[in-house]
Order: C-alpha cells, then sequence, then structure tokens
C-alpha cells in the first residue's frame, strides 16, 4: 500500500492514535447504532475509521492532507464503493452538514482531532443551525479538564459547551498511545443531549445576550465580576448580590439567569 509511512505533518497537527483501548473507549462513548451517520474529522490513518465503519451505518471522513486521502482510498476501497465510508478531501472548518443531507438525519461527530483547532470545532458544530446529536472527541487533556470544569472553575470554554450539552470526561489518553508522541497527554470527552434548550421556548434566553455577558464576565480576570459587568445593562441590584464574586464561581445556570433580565 502506498504512504503506508507517511510522516505525520506538524502543520496539521497529527497525532495518529494507535492504542485499541483508546479506539474502543472513542467507540463505546459515541453509544453507536447501525443507523447512525458518523462524521469523522482528520481520519489519518484509518485506526478510527476502521473501528466506526464496524459499527455504524456510514461514516463521512473529511481529511485535509492528500496524500492520507489517497492512503484512505486503497485501504477502504470496498466500503467507497459500497458508500459504507464518504471520503471527502478538505477542511473540517469549511464542511456544511446539509451539503451531505444531514440536517434530515441524526449524526455524531467522533474524532481524534486536530489540537489547534479545539475551540474552533467546539463552535462550529455546537453553535451550528444542524447539530450533531453526540460529539466524542478526543481532546488535550488540559483542555478536557477544562471544559468540565474540574477544579469547580468555570471558563468562557467550559460555559460555552455546558450552553448547548451535557459535557463528561470518559478517559484519560497518555501520549505514548500515538505516534508521533505528542508532549502532553489527551482525553476523550463526550458531549452528549446537544440542542437548543437554554436559547430556546418561553423560558429561553437570547443566544447572542447570554454570550455577550459571558464574554464582558471574562474580560478582566483580577476584577470581581460585578464591576467587569456593570455596563452590561443588569439591574443595580443583581450587581450588588454578585458581591465578591469572580466570572469563574458563577454556574451556567447563574449566567443563564442573568442573560434573562
Amino acid at each position: 500500500m502506498k504512504n503506508i509511512h507517511h510522516k505525520a505533518k506538524k502543520s496539521l497537527g497529527q497525532n495518529f492514535l494507535k492504542s485499541k483501548s483508546a479506539l474502543s473507549a472513542i467507540v463505546d462513548a459515541g453509544d453507536i447504532s447501525a443507523d447512525d451517520i458518523i462524521l469523522e474529522i482528520g481520519p489519518g490513518k484509518g485506526a478510527l475509521t476502521k473501528e466506526l465503519l464496524g459499527s455504524s451505518g456510514q461514516v463521512l471522513a473529511v481529511e485535509k492532507d492528500r496524500e492520507l486521502v489517497e492512503l484512505l482510498e486503497e485501504k477502504f476501497k470496498k466500503e467507497i464503493e459500497d458508500k459504507k465510508l464518504i471520503l471527502i478531501k478538505g477542511d473540517i472548518l469549511e464542511f456544511q452538514p446539509n451539503t451531505y443531507n444531514l440536517e434530515t438525519r441524526t449524526y455524531k461527530v467522533i474524532a481524534n482531532i486536530p489540537y489547534n483547532i479545539t475551540g474552533a470545532i467546539l463552535k462550529k458544530f455546537l453553535s451550528a443551525e444542524t447539530k450533531p446529536e453526540r460529539m466524542v472527541l478526543l481532546v488535550q487533556k488540559e483542555v478536557a479538564d477544562r471544559i468540565v470544569a474540574r477544579d469547580g472553575k468555570e471558563s468562557i470554554l467550559s460555559l460555552s459547551v455546558k450552553a448547548y450539552g451535557d459535557v463528561k470526561k470518559i478517559i484519560k489518553v497518555p501520549k505514548t498511545s500515538f505516534s508521533p508522541a505528542p508532549k502532553v497527554d489527551s482525553a476523550v470527552i463526550a458531549i452528549e443531549n446537544i440542542s437548543m434548550k437554554n436559547f430556546n421556548g418561553a423560558n429561553g434566553v437570547s443566544e447572542e445576550r447570554f454570550f455577550e455577558l459571558v464574554r464582558s464576565g471574562f474580560a478582566h480576570k483580577r476584577k470581581v465580576l460585578a464591576k467587569n459587568l456593570e455596563n452590561s445593562g443588569l439591574p443595580a441590584e443583581t450587581l450588588k448580590n454578585l458581591g465578591k464574586k469572580r466570572a469563574e464561581d458563577l454556574a451556567l445556570g447563574d449566567w443563564l439567569d442573568m442573560a434573562k433580565r
């Protein structure tokens, strides 16, 4: 098979997962059924792709590296012919779900993603008009801990994810599980029940207002929250009740309540 010794490209954030236990953990967290459409980001050499093909109805794999696309075309020739695998050469940040009719079908995003675009991927799919039902992502461990607010301190990142779904950390994946090995450990996270429930309906709040408040609240980390929000249009009583709290001390529900005012 050509390109079997493909050298990872640092510019594309390529670190190929080789741990069978980590691959199994990712697939298990996906809760995949035979009817599911799976969107895989950066399939690389196809280790996770192979596992996903064995569990799902169809896999759409988006790969930016032309050499890897050629490798995958050869490796999964039969699956591509059977339309079990749709291999797409392109940038995931330019991918449009409706181009592949995903707006009319449930799909899940399951991937070992390039870590340098983690935030952009989360924003793209969580705020998309056509959201996935679930996302299972392999990310840097430090980022995973921030997203689940492991230390009890929220961030713009953790609140931005929790506003759309329920997030949990599944498993730590040591750096030795990759080739080449990255400099830091990784972790698998799952985001379930992705929806607009906090922003729709009679009890919903303005999505734009919510993020405006959160950004303002975290604008100056050394200042207390009330000071950061003094020009936000919130009632004086609300600001007074915040006391000496900082932005990181408030849970998602607190921010949603403030956005309603």
